[in-house]
């Protein structure tokens, strides 16, 4: 089973499940859980191969995001949660998409900080050098390229520093298998364009995450369960760049989710 670690609110009922992005941690997250542990229960995962979720997962050689998603249903059916609140950061929201599509009943909201809905066509270019190059370039090297598309600008190297460090800490192994499946990610991205679900969702996007921020605000404009918060001044990495409205914007979704549904 996964990694998980829990924080515990003393009258709460409510669960906010944290989802990281690929070459993440739970540790991302550590601009959140101040706030968030004063109005609910926190459940912070490690993905597998990631942070302290090392088991031998050499068996699975063929990753898919409903494989990755399963994996954090088994951590949730463990702790027998029936329902929870996900926020996630990057490829994160891809998971918690796919747990929408696999248990709808299981996700009440869904916050998608600095959503991955397209690739652009540099990526793209730059994704099948890295596969061409991925066995004799060092795994290292094939993830500062991943950070520079993800995160290109300079002023928010803080964030692409955070991910990178974080990046060391994986398997050479599952690395790979994570770009791998980035590479080929925009056929899954057209699915979940196409078909979103009936839960309250909040994008929460930098407005210098140029990337994505188009391809978000051309979704939101399709869905009416789809929301649109835009944090100036602020890249991909939403919830390490500006964390006091990432908290703020995020709490009072979920808060009126409650005067909607209660």
């Amino acid at each position: 089973m996964l990694y998980y670690k829990l924080y515990n609110h003393p009258t709460s009922t409510e669960w906010v499940t944290f989802i990281h992005g690929a070459g993440g941690s739970s540790s991302v997250w550590y601009r959140q859980i101040r706030d968030f542990k004063e109005h609910f229960n926190i459940l912070l995962i490690d993905l597998r191969g990631h942070g302290r979720s090392k088991m031998n997962l050499s068996s699975i050689k063929n990753y898919t995001f409903e494989v990755i998603s399963k994996d954090v249903l088994e951590v949730l059916n463990h702790l027998k949660i029936q329902s929870s609140h996900f926020v996630g950061i990057s490829l994160g929201t891809l998971i918690i998409r796919e747990l929408a599509q696999l248990n709808s009943n299981i996700v009440k909201t869904m916050i998608l900080g600095g959503a991955v809905m397209k690739l652009n066509v540099k990526s793209q270019i730059l994704m099948r050098m890295g596969m061409l190059l991925k066995s004799v370039l060092p795994y290292m090297v094939l993830y500062r390229i991943y950070a520079w598309i993800i995160i290109p600008n300079h002023k928010y190297r803080e964030s692409r520093y955070l991910f990178i460090r974080e990046a060391k800490k994986l398997y050479q192994k599952e690395f790979l298998r994570w770009f791998k499946l980035t590479a080929h990610i925009n056929r899954v991205l057209k699915i979940f364009r196409e078909e979103m679900s009936g839960i309250p969702a909040l994008y929460i996007m930098g407005s210098e995450d140029h990337m994505f921020l188009p391809s978000v605000k051309d979704v939101v404009q399709h869905h009416t369960h789809a929301t649109l918060h835009i944090i100036s001044q602020s890249g991909h990495v939403v919830n390490v760049d500006r964390p006091e409205e990432f908290n703020k914007v995020s709490i009072q979704f979920i808060k009126d989710y409650f005067s909607r549904y209660s």
